[in-house]
């Protein structure tokens, strides 16, 4: 029977075989989107475990007896906007661990680099970056090591004495291979972390995988009807049921595994493509999309044993009478209790609102059960919702091809919505992936500061160690006479003397960077929990050269001004800083706490003060404005970078879903719109009646599935961030209407087939 069943497959002449082709292609096409987003998730882990060895330092590291110490002193650097992660290391003995990605320790005055790190120092002007690093390079850091091809990291060479003087230096005997219960400045990991990337990926990975689903098990289906009508004349000529079932299920068995087959060569041919598709922000080494033997195993069997079923499931509706005569049955209307499953989802999320689950494996578990049941719900509410719709408008029908859209998709409004499934479960997943990146876009901020504050090198820190003793004159000197440098702060320590505010400390995602404004420390939470923070004294004659700072009361020699103005992204050039109690000679004389350049705000400009800055004092960071401004938001890009995958992705994978229900409608029903021709319907009647069928479960099942996107984002952002949801802006609504718009283009561009397929043929064939 499987014989003849192949052979059968395959003897139909030219429109058997290209129906066969036809299935297969679109299959293919949804097995490679399928492969693709499970490697591209695999290869988020792969960047993920490669950079582990930066968290080397972090704290509850391990000391082992049996190997020699490795001084170790991680810190990070920046230019032009670009992080740059540095390890400056110091063997004690000749079994200290050596970082992998490196053949050897560098010794002192030796650095080994990362590819693109060392193209950036050969590209770059030294002033400007090679003359932070010192020594020579020593050669490249493997890839075993680095997270991207775009990683900028290095690992410099240094004796101990050098780095015992470090006060955040400390020795290891292993190196990481898995994340540090805390991770704090000395962890340099610039990856998604791991309980980030068990929820965001968990969500996103069934977002992107269950729309393709959908359009495999779309494509399985075409010329469904042709084949039940075949599958009919069978049994008249004394095939049994089991017999046409089993004809039924090799035929689609074989179109889908030729489509899985052909979709494994697409995603390999792909591969490289995709590796360039940056998910977090960066791309992927090519070969980090890997897949796994479950993975392989699941879409090799599960594809076509889906079609196999799909293709049994199908056949309920033919029934053949012992005389032979053939008939369809009239399904089932759908029932009211389809909605219980989209309530279940929304419940679920509902339920979860002030019961949070502690680990990030049960909060995966919590939020994407919910997404998954509100996906399901809506494919299982459609059909209600079509019906109900369809109802209503043939009650209200004034024209022929209303009634007759109304009355069809009423009859059958299963097969009227599986046409729109996979753009209603797009408009789901865009809605609910944009509230979310939106509200906490809007909620953590964008620091990017201002003109005038963006032109600025600061140097130094609020609370911490003072950068030198006495004034720098000869940096002082240096830093003035560079191209594009202008006003010069040099802020001095007064320990006797504390402010009355204190900075407003805004944390970012990963938990750095502080914020732009002050506020009294009244007001200030923070303030409870830690002293406030002496005030800065700067000789006035510099701040009039700084005028984003602000300036001195007339006639002061010196001002006392906040620390916190110094890192503060909002120029405020017209606020008057109170005098300080003490002459120009003795604050030369105190501790420089802090300096603040501002330049043209030219690059050469900004990175040859860092570089100035950071050869002097090494132990701390010179910072710009975007770089506070790309702590806060590196993490916020990731989501940002998975938001553009995630509608990149559905959208496409939507159109060809509607594009292939679209055609397989018009030629499953192309006998009973041939027969209306034949009574004498005109032909723009028959196209008004298929556009109302495709537009009508379109638009009715778009209101809920962009109302559940808002409900779901909104129960997520509230119980995992207590963010309330902040509406996404008129930009959101004009894309979703284009989008509309377009899908009823894609059903306009397919109209020209019913003149076709529906002349006289198609009755006689029937």
């Amino acid at each position: 029977m499987i014989a003849l069943a192949l052979r059968l497959a395959v003897s139909g002449g030219r429109a058997a075989v290209g129906r066969l082709v036809l299935i297969a292609a679109a299959v293919a096409i949804g097995v490679g989107m399928l492969l693709s987003t499970l490697a591209g998730t695999n290869a988020v882990g792969h960047q993920n475990d490669r950079q582990m060895w930066l968290a080397s330092g972090a704290e509850g590291r391990t000391q082992t007896a049996a190997v020699d110490p490795l001084w170790w002193w991680a810190h990070s650097d920046y230019h032009d906007g670009q992080l740059l992660a540095e390890v400056d290391v110091a063997a004690t003995g000749r079994t200290s661990p050596v970082p992998p990605g490196l053949a050897r320790l560098p010794a002192a005055g030796e650095y080994y680099a990362s590819p693109a790190f060392a193209r950036l120092l050969r590209d770059t002007p030294a002033d400007q970056l090679g003359d932070r690093i010192p020594g020579r390079l020593a050669g490249v850091i493997g890839a075993d090591a680095l997270a991207s091809p775009d990683s900028l990291v290095a690992v410099i060479g240094r004796t101990p004495a050098e780095l015992k003087i470090r006060h955040d230096a400390h020795t290891i005997t292993t190196i990481a291979a898995v994340m540090p219960p805390h991770c704090g400045n000395d962890c340099l990991v610039t990856g998604i972390r791991g309980d980030a990337l068990t929820l965001m990926f968990s969500v996103v990975a069934a977002a992107l995988v269950f729309p393709v689903l959908m359009f495999i098990g779309t494509a399985t289906r075409l010329s469904a009807a042709t084949r039940e009508q075949r599958y009919a004349a069978m049994r008249l000529v004394g095939a049994t049921p089991r017999q046409t079932a089993t004809i039924s299920t090799v035929e689609s068995t074989l179109a889908a595994g030729v489509g899985t087959a052909v979709g494994f060569g697409l995603f390999l041919a792909l591969r490289p493509l995709v590796a360039t598709i940056p998910f977090t922000g960066a791309r992927f080494f090519t070969a980090d999309l890997t897949l796994s033997a479950a993975q392989v195993a699941a879409v090799t069997l599960g594809v076509p044993a889906a079609a196999a079923l799909a293709a049994r499931v199908a056949l309920r509706r033919v029934i053949i009478s012992p005389l032979g005569i053939t008939r369809r049955a009239t399904p089932r209307p759908p029932r009211a209790w389809r909605l219980a499953v989209l309530a279940a989802g929304l419940g679920e999320l509902a339920f979860f609102l002030d019961r949070r689950p502690a680990t990030s494996n049960g909060q995966a578990a919590a939020y994407l059960t919910g997404f998954l049941l509100i996906m399901v719900g809506l494919v299982v509410a459609g059909p209600w919702l079509t019906m109900t719709a369809a109802r209503a408008s043939a009650r209200r029908a004034r024209r022929p091809a209303t009634l007759i859209a109304a009355r069809r998709l009423a009859d059958d409004p299963n097969a009227g919505f599986r046409s729109v499934s996979g753009l209603v479960l797009a408009l789901f997943v865009v809605t609910a992936t944009v509230s979310i990146i939106g509200t906490i876009n809007t909620d953590r901020g964008t620091l990017a500061g201002d003109v005038r504050t963006r032109t600025v090198v600061q140097d130094g820190e609020m609370d911490g160690a003072p950068l030198t003793g006495t004034s720098p004159d000869r940096l002082v000197a240096r830093i003035r006479a560079v191209p594009g440098a202008g006003g010069l702060a040099v802020v001095h320590a007064d320990p006797g003397r504390v402010g009355t505010a204190r900075p407003e400390v805004r944390r970012g995602p990963g938990g750095s960077g502080p914020g732009p404004t002050t506020r009294a420390a009244a007001d200030d939470p923070l303030a409870a929990a830690a002293p406030p923070i002496p005030d800065g004294l700067v000789v006035c004659a510099d701040l009039a050269r700084t005028a984003v700072l602000g300036h001195c009361a007339a006639g002061a020699a010196v001002a006392a001004v906040p620390l916190g103005a110094f890192i503060n992204l909002t120029s405020t050039p017209d606020q008057e800083w109170p005098a300080a109690p003490i002459g120009t000679a003795e604050v030369t004389n105190l501790p420089v706490q802090m300096l603040y350049v501002t330049t043209d705000g030219s690059t050469a400009a900004l990175e040859r003060t860092r570089t100035l800055l950071t050869a002097a004092y090494p132990g701390h960071e010179a910072r710009t404005v975007d770089d506070w401004a790309a702590d806060q938001q590196k993490v916020l890009a990731g989501w940002r970078q998975l938001a553009s995958v995630v509608l990149a992705t559905t959208l496409p994978i939507a159109g060809c879903s509607l594009a292939v229900s679209v055609v397989t409608g018009l030629s499953d029903r192309r006998r009973p719109f041939a027969m209306l021709r034949l009574a004498g319907a005109p032909l723009p009647m028959l196209r008004r009646t298929i556009g109302i069928e495709s537009a009508l479960p379109l638009l009715a099942a778009a209101l809920l599935a962009v109302g559940a996107g808002f409900a779901a984002s909104a129960m997520f952002l509230r119980s995992q961030l207590d963010y309330r949801l902040v509406p996404p802006g008129a930009t959101f609504f004009v894309l979703a209407a284009a989008g509309l718009v377009l899908s009823l283009g894609i059903i306009a561009s397919t109209l020209p087939l019913l003149t076709r397929i529906t002349g006289p043929e198609s009755v006689r064939n029937g």
